[in-house]
């Protein structure tokens, strides 16, 4: 059930010529794992100490991991440019190869920690990365990890599966059959285990044959069963399937993965499953593809417009497991498109010009192209080179690798923080952007006049101070979902922020305003405050425009990029007048997760029983536990018993139950990583 595109890269069979010392054979007598511990002393992988010990049951760290890995993976060394590691290491190059790779990332701050103990988790979440670049089908969803509670990275449980289905990672044996699993993932990684785990790696790329693709039948034909599966090559721009019909999907997926020429797996005409290429969401009754928790598609948690791309991450017979905002779901077959690597036309991508950052989106239904900018540009990436993200926080090269991490500042700044601009000022930039709009012609003629913008300076300086909701935030959201005023939903509805505008609907005017102010007051009132920024909300995910993962973005707008998209104005807003709140304020995000638990949110530092306020509800925090609550850190105390507290914007609503809430409130400062600082 595993597959591979590119054999050369994973060819790992040259063995080096070191033979063990009398000292190893001693130390490692009689060990559970010897046979692995002897075969990857004498590929050169793990080496020994001073005085020719090996210790095989010492912790592993994680600058010995990286360097464990590169050497399995024959990779050629590179320099790191983590803050603490030193450049004339022994193993700096080694540690650089695997950052080159995104096997292996460090803290926001730069700092890679070399000399922390990896755990079995951390492993685990590294190999499956591995798997994933080298194309390998994820796999183990059936496996059960019966101490899945002590996982607290995202990602972990799946790659402990992963692992566990490939034997790579062994963990105890189950109560609950033999794909039960006691796993340990808060264990330290020792050497005689890391051993084992590469071992089995390289044995599971020399043991991959590839025979002879079965023969098709001799007898005639059979109709094509709708309910049975087939399997396809890519000839002359199009799926061709073979004549051979498969009863189940483990049987087509044997075939598929025993050729180099078939490429996809085909129930009823629709591709199923494919070895490499792009997602797209499929045109569906509601225009929309809706993104589940689960494989039984009982748990929504997004969904996202018809035509765009996701990350295609695997296949099973009843779902598609992809990625979004940084956060893995599952779809099902019928509302999506799974276009194969020689099939695709298009796809979004990422490019640096004049210090900005332009996103070009790609639509597979319709073929176009959009772009806009999003904010400032990392300044790892190079200009004028195309670079891809998924989340547009991690930002990658062709190859998949991590170029840049990196939060745009106004897509994570809570929308409780309240703009230092004042009302004449935001009417003074309403007018600028309007003229820049009326000289383009067309749609915005007279713009500066009949836009629907005009003059709601006061209006949003008023709500700001009743609501705690950011007046900058919600002209941003108007500009983007009225076209600056001027769409037909503005003009004839007064609707500035496509409220109850469905994707399914073509309906102009499914809710109409008496005036302009009023659609401002619901956007605040009936939607933002009631369940998208307020933690207690229904939809709540955040105070920030986010994305698919993060933020109202999750479930307020279809448009994977709504978020990123207010942020793009946020920013362009701001900078005409003079730039004075961009990197104002620390930002930060809730880095903690249990399923089971939340992270507590008091009105003093400190635990006591009457401090609790509110609880953010459990969150998944997405891929490399980037995607927790964003906040706003306004300063660190010390508790009595000698905690360390952050102080942060509070979320929650200016009343709750008819009680003021405080404007600051606090949180464990252990359970907060800084996302960006300052100017």
């Amino acid at each position: 059930m595993l597959k591979k595109i590119i054999a050369s890269l994973l060819a790992i069979v040259l063995v080096w010529t070191i033979v063990p010392t009398s000292s190893h054979a001693d130390e490692l007598d009689g060990l559970t794992l010897e046979k692995e511990m002897r075969e990857m002393i004498s590929r050169g992988i793990i080496k020994g100490y001073t005085g020719g010990k090996v210790y095989p049951k010492a912790e592993v760290r994680r600058s010995d991991f990286a360097a464990f890995l590169a050497r399995t993976l024959k990779l050629q060394n590179e320099t790191p440019n983590f803050v603490d590691v030193n450049k004339s290491a022994a193993v700096a190059g080694e540690i650089g190869a695997i950052q080159k790779t995104g096997f292996m990332t460090g803290t926001l701050d730069g700092k890679f920690m070399p000399d922390k103990v990896i755990s079995r988790e951390e492993m685990a979440l590294t190999m499956s990365r591995v798997l994933e670049a080298h194309n390998y089908t994820r796999t183990g969803q059936d496996i059960i990890i019966e101490d899945q509670k002590l996982f607290t990275l995202s990602g972990g449980i799946a790659a402990a599966q992963w692992l566990a289905s490939v034997e790579l990672m062994k963990g105890g044996s189950g109560t609950q059959g033999p794909k039960s699993f006691i796993f340990k993932p808060k264990d330290s990684s020792l050497r005689d285990q890391v051993a084992a785990v590469l071992y089995r790696f390289i044995q599971l790329e020399e043991n991959m044959t590839t025979p002879e693709p079965p023969k098709p039948p001799t007898e005639p034909e059979l109709p094509n069963d709708p309910n049975t599966y087939k399997v396809g090559s890519i000839q002359d721009g199009k799926v061709v399937e073979t004549s051979a019909q498969y009863k189940t999907f483990e049987e087509a997926l044997k075939v598929l993965s025993a050729s180099n020429d078939l490429r996809v797996i085909v129930k009823n005409k629709d591709i199923i499953k494919m070895k490499t290429g792009l997602a797209f969401a499929a045109s569906t009754p509601g225009n929309t593809t809706i993104i589940y928790e689960d494989t039984a598609f009982k748990q929504q948690f997004t969904y996202v417009q018809k035509g765009r791309e996701l990350k295609h991450k695997g296949s099973g017979p009843n779902y598609a497991i992809v990625e979004i905002g940084g956060r893995t779901g599952y779809v099902k077959h019928n509302e999506i498109d799974l276009v194969p690597k020689e099939l695709v036309n298009g796809r979004d991508s990422y490019m640096s010009k004049n210090g900005l950052l332009y996103h070009s989106t790609y639509n597979n239904l319709s073929n176009s192209y959009g772009t806009y900018v999003t904010g400032p540009t990392p300044s790892t990436l190079v200009p004028n080179r195309d670079y891809y993200s998924y989340d547009g926080v991690r930002f990658t090269d062709e190859a998949g690798r991590v170029q840049a991490t990196e939060f745009q500042y106004f897509q994570f700044l809570s929308a409780r923080v309240a703009s230092v601009y004042t009302a004449q000022q935001l009417d003074a930039v309403i007018q600028q952007l309007l003229k820049e709009r009326q000289a383009m012609g067309g749609r915005y003629t007279n713009a500066t006049t009949k836009s629907k913008l005009v003059g709601l300076g006061a209006k949003l300086k008023t709500l700001e101070g009743q609501h705690r909701v950011n007046a900058l935030f919600m002209l941003a959201a108007a500009i983007h979902e009225s076209d600056f005023g001027v769409s037909e939903k503005a003009l004839t509805c007064n609707n500035l922020f496509g409220i109850k505008a469905y994707d399914s609907s073509t309906k102009v005017c499914e809710t109409k305003f008496a005036k302009p102010e009023d659609s401002v007051n619901s956007f605040v009132g009936d939607y933002m405050n009631k369940n998208y920024l307020n933690p207690l909300g229904a939809y709540s995910n955040g105070a920030v425009s986010g994305n698919k993962s993060v933020g109202a973005n999750v479930r307020y707008a279809s448009d994977p990029d709504w978020g990123a998209k207010i942020a793009g104005h946020l920013y362009t807003i701001d900078s005409k007048l003079g730039g004075k709140e961009y990197k104002r304020l620390t930002l930060g995000r809730i880095n903690y997760y249990n399923k089971y638990n939340g992270v507590n949110i008091r009105t003093s530092p400190g635990v006591t029983g009457s401090n609790l306020l509110f609880t953010y509800k459990p969150k998944p925090l997405g891929e490399d536990d980037l995607f927790g609550y964003p906040v706003v850190i306004v300063d660190e105390v010390t508790a009595a018993d000698g905690q360390k507290w952050y102080k942060i914007v509070n979320d929650m609503n200016p009343v709750h139950n008819g009680k003021p809430t405080p404007e600051f409130v606090y949180v464990l400062s252990e359970l907060v990583a800084v996302s960006s600082n300052k100017k």
